[in-house]
């Protein structure tokens, strides 16, 4: 009942108990993960778990274990021994959680526990997960979220084997990322004067200011936090398009001179958008030079989608740069400008990842998201993109879990309960070479209609639980494999300290047939 499913698991007579004698051996290249397991274990459990040349409970790299990949581990639990092994730190930490699982739930909770014995079963568990990426994006551009609640929410993708943290830090209603250069952007960008209260167009709004910004201290402890539990950082900074933010702080970006704008208080699509002059780019390759120093990530997004072109057509410089560019209509300007920046990321030894509309404007080297549906992943992977699934119908958790009209308001227009999660989110039933193509997944949650950490757990779970095991183990079906084992998982949940979402009763076996 480990989420996600392990690959191979053997179940064996007997237990292992942790207990004050309980030692760990960590060879060299061990210590890390080795340090992790004490850190998680010491809150509930109080246990020191010290290291010791003949420490009962191993962790070590062995290079040799090259069939395991980077994350896979090998699990074995005896009565007087356990035995952690990977052919990397990668797959070390990934078995640590693993570990976790198997200790009674309590073993989760953030303060002591006292009663219950600390043990796991006897197993043996072979276990190498499907994609490489298994990733959740949340929106602090919206809803600024403090530094200790994305640790906690790192903590969470960690437990559930998701590597990538995709920190989405600017949009139309809010910029979080510091640039020193360009102070304005979190003075002005930061703060947007009211709130929606009710759906898009209701015009129902709070009145109350929402503001928040991080530094780059606490970016860079972040992202030194997220690695020690074997998670990436992804950055994301909108871009042409969702700019509002940073319109209202640099109105000489945009394309109109001498307008003003204030941080966009609605949701949806904003007309205003970057102008495809010089200092635009500018402004981007500087933005895109600090978010770089901050994050040391191969990847980073740089948004690309939703990016109205009505400014461009009606703008003479713009109408004047498309044809200098030899461009056949201003909205073209879209993908040479995301080819400029994505050229100025490659240079840099990165590489670029956008939101995937229409792709076959991009260089190939872009690796690309797409959220509307998978025929545009399978078109962006024909055309030689990798490519991260992100179809919003399966991986958007604002929107509504149940029809249940007490649900909490979220984006409207659809329902994902936790079963479309896990349906649409596996691999795509494509040919072997666009197949190929696809790196992973990952979840979105959108803020816009989340206004405490509180609501955005209960979107996020059981359905990012769903997809976490989906994307590691696509193997058995939902009733008799997924679905009970999410209901065991509800436990750790609720240790925890999160109040989760829906799940639906697990089916009645059928009856035997009558001999």
């Amino acid at each position: 009942m480990i989420i996600p499913r392990p690959t191979r698991l053997t179940r064996l007579p007997g237990r292992f108990t942790f207990d004050a004698t309980t030692a760990l051996r960590a060879p060299d290249g061990a210590l890390g993960a080795a340090g992790l397991l004490r850190t998680l274990l010491a809150p509930a459990t109080g246990l020191p778990l010290p290291v010791s040349s003949d420490g009962a409970v191993v962790l070590a790299v062995d290079p040799g274990l090259r069939g395991l990949g980077v994350e896979g581990y090998e699990l074995s639990v005896d009565p007087d021994a356990v035995l952690l092994r990977a052919a990397h730190r990668q797959g070390l930490l990934r078995g640590v959680q693993t570990l976790r699982q198997l200790l009674p739930a309590e073993a989760l909770s953030a303060g002591p526990v006292t009663g219950v014995p600390w043990r796991v079963p006897c197993v043996r568990i072979t276990d190498v997960p499907r994609y490489a990426w298994r990733g959740a994006l949340i929106d602090v551009a919206r809803r600024f979220q403090p530094l200790p609640y994305l640790k906690r929410f790192t903590d969470l993708l960690a437990l559930h084997k998701l590597n990538v943290l995709h920190l989405h830090l600017t949009d139309d209603q809010g910029w979080r990322m510091p640039v020193a250069a360009l102070p304005r952007l979190t003075e002005v960008g930061g703060t947007r004067a009211r709130t929606m209260a009710g759906r898009a167009g209701s015009g129902t709004f709070d009145d109350v200011p929402h503001s928040g910004a991080y530094t780059a201290a606490e970016l860079r402890d972040l992202v030194a936090y997220a690695a020690e539990r074997g998670v990436t950082v992804v950055p994301e900074i909108e871009m042409p398009g969702h700019v509002r933010s940073a319109l209202a702080a640099y109105p000489e970006l945009g394309n109109v001179p001498g307008r003003a704008l204030d941080v966009w208080t609605e949701w949806g699509v904003c007309e205003q958008v970057l102008g495809m002059h010089d200092e635009a780019l500018d402004f981007c390759r500087t933005v895109l030079g600090e978010v770089m120093d901050v994050f040391p990530s191969r990847y980073v997004h740089v948004g690309g989608d939703e990016c109205p072109v009505t400014e461009w057509e009606r703008t003479p410089a713009a109408r004047q740069r498309a044809a200098e560019l030899g461009l056949p209509a201003p909205k073209a300007l879209h993908g040479w400008f995301l080819g400029r920046i994505g050229s100025f990321l490659l240079e840099s030894g990165r590489t670029p990842l956008c939101w995937a509309e229409d792709s076959g404007t991009l260089p190939r080297e872009f690796t690309v998201m797409p959220w509307r549906d998978a025929a545009h992943g399978l078109a962006a992977a024909r055309r030689g993109h990798d490519v991260v699934m992100a179809p919003h119908r399966a991986t958007y958790l604002d929107y509504p879990q149940t029809g249940d009209p007490g649900e909490p308001l979220g984006q409207a227009g659809e329902i994902v309960d936790v079963a479309a999660v896990h349906r649409g989110s596996g691999p795509p039933p494509w040919e072997p070479e666009a197949a190929a193509r696809v790196l992973g997944t990952q979840a979105q949650l959108w803020t816009e209609f989340v206004p405490t950490a509180e609501h955005a757990e209960y979107l996020l779970f059981p359905r990012l639980c769903a997809l976490a095991d989906r994307a590691w183990n696509p193997a058995g079906t939902w009733a008799a494999d997924v679905l009970p084992a999410l209901h065991a998982h509800t436990a750790r949940l609720t240790a925890l300290g999160i109040r989760h979402g829906h799940l639906p009763p697990v089916p009645e076996p059928a009856p035997e047939p009558d001999p």
